[in-house]
């Protein structure tokens, strides 16, 4: 018999953060988050999404231990503003047994049923920023810390339980040495040029503040269009500033800005940390946090984290000014493999500016539906 029980006090939800880490024990290539950090998402007083939506927090349990977890959210500025009755899901986890997933599911649409919401839809996070997609290619290759992993199993459960693809997602990357200067280096000064443009050259974290809030000003507008998109309030972005700047070396962002210092575009690129946190299993003290100054500084791997051009500025090679900085930053530092994170499939755009890379899809993951 499946028992599911809310995770309200402190203990439940540390439970909940916890579990993955006991279903993928053996895993080599699921990467373990920061326990802390997962509890701080989940914490009402410190995620300022929370304003704007609202999450509840279920654990499976079948003869007295835990065998699944979900997240139930509702984004009142999609629900409301956007007119999109969404009941989203995410941090679903489960062992092969359908009758777990089945019932944690069940609670999920019982809410978007009360809710009077039109369908459901997982896994997805509280807005773009977060993880999104269940796995269905790419199980033997390591995970990063943006993305989730899960078994081959899960896409299973999906289809016996009745939900349908909602939105297709590839992951792509391609060697450092595939960047052919040529492609961009010519026509980077000829843009510059023809817009007055510069690209700012930043060194240190407190240099990049001042242009953070503009960064994510653009990223609401140039991803607007896009059928997941949810904006970015003003109270999330002091949020957002101080959980990832830190992370990001201010060499690995990039802002272009015009004559009147106004951001037309921007990107930014993390170090790879997915094996410092396998290292960390989940705790930055004694030793996590070291492993993870350690990639932030010698890592030879990237990840593409976001990139947007202003619409005024889309289709006119912004992109080739940002490839060109990262090209000689990543040439000093010894970059070998760039990584790209989930995008979706038609998203042609995305596809046209990283073509002359020969990117290669190596995970491809998925959301799924089911109508309420």
């Amino acid at each position: 018999m499946i028992t599911i029980k809310e995770a309200t006090s402190k203990k439940d939800l540390k439970a909940f953060v916890r579990f993955p880490f006991k279903l993928y024990k053996d895993s080599k290539y699921w990467v373990p988050p920061i326990i802390k950090q997962e509890l701080e998402t989940f914490n009402k007083d410190k995620n300022p999404i929370f304003k704007d939506a609202e999450a509840r927090f279920f654990l499976a349990y079948k003869a007295g231990e835990i065998v699944g977890r979900i997240a139930a959210i509702i984004n009142w500025l999609e629900v409301d503003k956007q007119g999109i009755k969404k009941m989203r899901f995410g941090w679903f986890d489960f062992i092969d047994d359908l009758e777990v997933s089945k019932a944690l599911l069940n609670t999920v649409e019982n809410i978007g049923r009360e809710q009077r919401l039109e369908y459901t839809e997982g896994p997805v996070g509280f807005s773009n920023l977060d993880k999104v997609g269940v796995m269905t290619e790419g199980f033997d290759y390591l995970g990063t810390m943006i993305t989730w992993y899960n078994h081959p199993y899960y896409i299973n459960h999906y289809d016996a339980h009745g939900y349908s693809i909602e939105k297709a997602y590839s992951e792509n990357k391609f060697p450092f040495k595939n960047v052919k200067p040529e492609f961009f280096k010519k026509a980077q000064e000829l843009i510059k040029r023809r817009y007055k443009l510069r690209a700012l050259k930043l060194t240190k974290t407190e240099e990049v503040m001042p242009y953070a809030d503009r960064m994510f000003d653009l990223f609401n507008e140039s991803y607007s269009s896009l059928s997941s998109f949810v904006e970015i309030t003003d109270i999330q972005k002091e949020y957002f500033k101080k959980k990832f700047i830190s992370f990001v070396n201010p060499e690995y962002i990039k802002f272009v800005v015009d004559e009147h210092d106004i951001l037309v575009g921007f990107a930014v690129v993390m170090p790879r940390f997915a094996e410092a946190l396998q290292k960390a299993n989940g705790k930055l003290f004694p030793f996590g946090f070291s492993h993870i100054l350690k990639a932030k500084k010698n890592s030879k791997d990237v990840i593409f984290y976001l990139i947007g051009i202003h619409p005024d500025y889309q289709n006119k090679g912004v992109h080739a000014v940002i490839f060109n900085e990262y090209y000689e930053t990543f040439k000093e530092k010894g970059i070998e493999t760039c990584y790209r994170t989930p995008e979706l499939e038609d998203n042609f755009a995305i596809k046209q500016i990283w073509k002359h890379f020969d990117p290669k899809i190596y995970v491809r993951r998925k959301t799924l539906r089911k109508n309420l």
